[in-house]
């Protein structure tokens, strides 16, 4: 029986050039490899055109490269563009890129699925089939550098892993995953301007500070209020509001930097004065920085955008507290290109 191939961006540098000591060649030629593997982001052995075709022919007797494939790709009026984006084993998620005057910010996934029950979100009705490799994320970032290179003429500037999936349950292939993009041997981005944003894990955020990380995170709040919280993602209830807190206060105990809070405000579930006031008093806890951001509704049931009088209340209170507070409006409406945790209701996995 055929042995299945191993994927060979599964391999580090070491190993790789270990292969190549081992089969009677020089360790260099492992550099080699690597290098097309990540900075030249090499799709195929054939790709390699530096190295010689009987090596090519050795690597691909023994490896495969399970490169992602965008599937289909739409383009909005406003520059936007939505990738579905097929696996090797043909599931499908989807990245983002989001374009502004002054940046291109790729929003990419960490899992196809989630495992989470968000109530206002689409990518929460699908079931969480596996985790994406680290070079799955890689690949979604690699592509969505391409398209901001060809599109908008200047390279990728920042990622946000707001996606399909939670990436605090996919904790190591995100890290791998971030440690290649900020390599110089991959894409050398700087990690400030990358941010993983979560649904709230407290004990993998505090796991994030204590690993260092340099990247900047983001939780998808919501409100300030356990009942409400928990309406709104019922596995909060498992995660209270005053875990997150300590969770949260340990992260800027441990690393200086300032959180950014994700909520979008609902037509009668978080628009009273109560709701906002709660706001304030969590923002009060650790310096942070609040995104409203608009809402696409996945159907015609109780997650409807407030009305803008609402939000406008919601920003006097924060600026009032001194609480620094932007609006995100929705970007590729004519896509339905949301992230995933806001996802709109055509984004299905195949």
């Amino acid at each position: 029986m055929q042995t299945e191939k191993k994927d060979i961006r599964a391999l580090t540098k070491e190993q790789l050039r270990d292969f190549f000591l081992a089969n009677g060649d020089k360790a260099f030629r492992g550099n080699q490899v690597y290098e097309w593997l990540w900075n030249k982001r090499a799709h195929s052995f054939d790709d390699m055109t530096s190295i010689g075709k009987p090596t090519r022919q050795m690597l691909m007797d023994n490896f495969v490269i399970n490169h992602i494939h965008v599937d289909q790709m739409q383009q909005s009026s406003d520059g936007t563009v939505k990738n579905a984006v097929r696996l090797h084993d043909g599931l499908v998620v989807e990245s983002v890129l989001i374009p502004t005057n002054t940046r291109t910010t790729a929003c990419v996934s960490s899992q196809v699925g989630c495992s989470l029950d968000c109530n206002f979100c689409a990518t929460a009705r699908l079931k969480r089939m596996r985790n994406l490799n680290p070079d799955e994320i890689y690949d979604q970032v690699a592509a969505i550098d391409a398209e901001s290179r060809l599109y908008h003429n200047r390279p990728l500037s920042n990622i946000v892993f707001m996606g399909m999936g939670e990436p605090l349950m996919n904790y190591n292939n995100v890290l791998k995953a971030i440690e290649k993009i900020t390599s110089p041997e991959g894409l050398g981005m700087s990690a400030r301007r990358i941010t993983v944003s979560t649904s709230g894990l407290p004990k993998m955020i505090k796991k994030l500070a204590d690993d260092n990380v340099k990247f900047k995170l983001a939780v998808s709040l919501h409100s300030g209020i356990d009942e409400v919280r928990s309406k709104i993602m019922p596995f909060s209830a498992n995660f209270p509001l005053a875990d997150l807190r300590e969770s949260l206060e340990y992260w800027y105990s441990m690393t200086k930097s300032r959180i950014t809070y994700e909520y979008v405000v609902w037509k009668g579930i978080n628009d009273r004065k109560e709701d906002i006031d709660a706001l304030v008093r969590f923002c009060k806890y650790v310096p942070c920085k609040v995104n409203l951001i608009e809402y696409n509704p996945i159907d015609d049931g109780e997650f409807q955008q407030a009305d803008e009088a609402t939000i406008n209340a919601y920003i006097k209170a924060l600026e009032r507290a001194d609480i620094v507070v932007k609006v995100r409006r929705s970007r590729g409406k004519d896509i339905d290109a949301a992230c995933g945790q806001l996802a709109n209701k055509n984004e299905t996995v195949s």
